[in-house]
């Protein structure tokens, strides 16, 4: 049976980038903002690893990595938190929210509308990555799919995700501490779009979710 990502685990705050430390221990802002990645980490593991398998059951809450693989995959790897990874961005909302026909992990096409560009500055370089929603749906939270140099070898072969809620300000802080695997990276059942080519960066981003087993 053919199921769709959920992309529940993954929340962005809005709130101002924090500065990393050159050398010696993090400042008290960057220890509490690591602490926050590494708490959010250990409790998606406790879930993916205590909750339910997700096929065939229905259960609203359960996990995606199937029973016989949580030993080999649990804890996900992860890139060591890195604050200069979470910076602030500001959303250009499209005037006609094309719609793009992103292929699937099972083969298919799932239609997406673009709400905007995200816009940001990443290690000195202007980037910009396309926000979406799912064509027909409710633009409740911002799917950003994207893809960048080590995809495919360090991280997951089609691309990681993030999640943003939207606010009337259009500012947001982006976080790729907190990008991670669609679900299909587990489990073969799932549907996961993979990123358009607008979305693929020319850039290593060296932060968040690797691959599974890595």
């Amino acid at each position: 049976m053919r199921r769709r990502i959920i992309r529940g685990f993954v929340a962005l705050a809005v709130a101002a980038t924090i500065p990393a430390c050159s050398s010696g221990p993090p400042a008290p802002d960057d220890a509490r903002y690591v602490s926050s990645i590494a708490e959010g980490r250990a409790e998606k593991d406790r879930q993916f690893g205590d909750l339910p398998d997700c096929s065939p059951r229905t259960e609203p809450e359960c996990s995606p990595v199937p029973p016989d693989k949580r030993a080999a995959l649990i804890p996900l790897p992860y890139y060591a938190v890195d604050p200069n990874y979470s910076v602030p961005a500001a959303l250009r909302l499209a005037e006609k929210r094309p719609v793009f026909e992103m292929p699937t992990s099972t083969g298919t096409l799932r239609k997406y509308q673009m709400v905007g560009a995200i816009e940001f500055v990443l290690h000195g370089q202007p980037m910009t990555l396309g926000a979406f929603v799912e064509d027909g749906q409710p633009v409740t939270t911002l799917f950003v799919p994207f893809a960048d140099t080590t995809t495919g070898t360090e991280t997951y072969s089609a691309g990681r995700y993030l999640d943003l809620h939207p606010n009337a300000t259009g500012l947001y802080t982006l976080d790729f501490n907190k990008a991670y695997n669609p679900y299909c990276a587990y489990n073969s059942t799932y549907e996961c779009p993979f990123p358009p080519s607008s979305n693929r960066l020319k850039v290593p981003i060296r932060a968040g979710e690797k691959a599974p087993g890595a």
